[in-house]
């Protein structure tokens, strides 16, 4: 052991100053579970609060038994119809960049590999299971508002095909003990009574355990409870590099609102950046292959509370998830390969609007919306990067895609563990930061 290892570890044994950079979800509950275990904890966030970019418009749907890798298998043959359907759920700027081109090839190298896909999706379930035990933790130390419901999430089934897969999907997730149920017509209209629209339905599958809240009303709740435990928040900057040595980082190089350069040391720095985490590390020679997949939301006021839906759906006809959120309700769709461009085209809150409508008319001002997009961080074979990167005492809670909400609970517990020395609860073979160059 060299003399930079036994200093780290001396640190570890009597608590660290660790630099968390990303204020998201991700960042957030890792800057909790970092305090939590005795660290000192400084969040670096580009936004003047926390939770404000992808966090702030999402799904809002905690999905433990949902989440899935993006390289599916049997999504490759859907997705050419998919983006020349006018409603249809992919979507591509044309021309393609080089950044696209290079990600969806590799998405393909992924979807195609033998297994893959089931090892990938099985290694994601159990980070998810995980992740639902580490919010029980959260909700029972904390109290937080933030419109979360605990009702289970549906999957809506529009033709007896989509139905013969969730038996599939059920089958597995039963295996790893994730509680799910297969639903007929009626028994969906029973539980979401609201649900009165003509969309063609076939059945549901439920996730039980599953569960609903606003990531940006929990982030910003959850960053405050931080502060008052003594994490430091430094708003309004950008991490503009890492200064490191062949061994360890040593500090991060920012740059504030004024334009002026600042320079934070720490022991230890855990990068959670989304999007934006690749130009911190490729440096130090970890190339993170994240794309900023677009997606699109409508977040509506109700006007009749008895038409909304209860929990979650997700309407498989037009790809379409619409949740419950106290007096609003918020719609969700659309997998947009755009780089990052943040115009929002009125045709894709237009096919929003018709997934709501055709589910449950009536129940929000839609033209009241308010209209978001925003960029998923998301690795081209799905799961998302955790573990230690090229320094010792660099590590990377990144690239979670459309989960980040469901895993960031699990992902912050399981990189706490890893830079206090500790066996991770879950495996973390299909998370490791270097398989993108192996």
């Amino acid at each position: 052991m060299d003399q930079s290892e036994t200093v780290f570890d001396r640190n570890r044994e009597a608590g660290m100053r660790i630099v968390v950079v990303g204020g998201g979800v991700v960042g957030v509950t890792t800057a909790w579970e970092l305090n939590r275990r005795g660290h000192e904890v400084t969040v670096l966030e580009r936004h003047g609060i926390a939770g404000n970019e992808t966090s702030k418009g999402n799904a809002a749907q905690r999905s433990y038994g949902v989440v899935y890798p993006w390289a599916d298998p049997t999504m490759v043959f859907k997705a050419l119809p998919w983006l020349v359907k006018q409603d249809g759920p992919l979507k591509m700027r044309m021309p393609p960049s080089l950044d696209t081109l290079r990600f969806m090839f590799s998405t393909l190298r992924y979807a195609w590999s033998p297994g893959l896909f089931g090892l990938n999706r099985r290694a994601m379930v159990r980070l998810g299971i995980h992740s639902r035990e580490r919010f029980g933790v959260l909700q029972d130390e904390l109290s937080l508002s933030f419109d979360g419901q605990e009702k289970g999430v549906l999957h809506l089934a529009s033709t007896p095909e989509a139905m013969t897969g969730y038996r599939t999907i059920r089958q597995m997730l039963a295996e790893l003990g994730v509680s799910a149920s297969l639903l007929t017509p009626d028994q969906v209209r029973e539980l979401e009574p609201g649900m009165v629209g003509d969309g063609p339905l076939c059945g549901a599958i439920r996730y039980d355990t599953d569960a609903t809240g606003d990531c940006h009303l929990f982030s910003g709740a959850l960053a405050e409870s931080c502060a008052k435990a003594g994490v430091t928040f430094r708003y309004h900057v950008r991490a503009k590099r890492l200064v490191a040595d062949d061994t360890r980082v040593n500090a991060v190089v920012i740059e504030r609102e004024d334009g002026q350069r600042e320079t934070i040391e720490g022991d230890a720095f855990v990068v959670s950046a989304g999007c934006w985490s690749d130009p911190l590390v490729a440096p130090l020679g970890l190339k993170l292959p994240i794309y900023p997949v677009k997606g699109y939301s409508l977040t509506a006021p109700l006007k009749d509370a008895s038409r909304a839906p209860a929990s979650t759906i997700h309407d498989d006809n037009y790809k379409v998830v619409s949740t419950r959120l106290g007096d609003r309700i918020r719609a969700t769709g659309f997998v947009e390969l755009a780089d990052f461009n943040r115009n929002i085209p009125e045709a894709r809150l237009a096919t929003i609007r018709r997934s709501v409508a055709s589910r449950f008319p009536g129940c929000a001002d839609m033209e009241a919306a308010e209209a978001w997009t925003g960029f998923r961080p998301m690795t081209p074979d799905g799961p998302a990067i955790i573990g230690r990167g090229p320094r010792q005492n660099l590590f990377l809670n990144t690239g979670h895609g459309t989960f980040g909400w469901t895993l960031s609970a699990g992902s912050a517990s399981v990189i706490g563990q890893v830079i206090d020395g500790e066996t991770p609860s879950v495996c973390l073979d299909a998370f490791r930061p270097g398989r993108f160059s192996e």
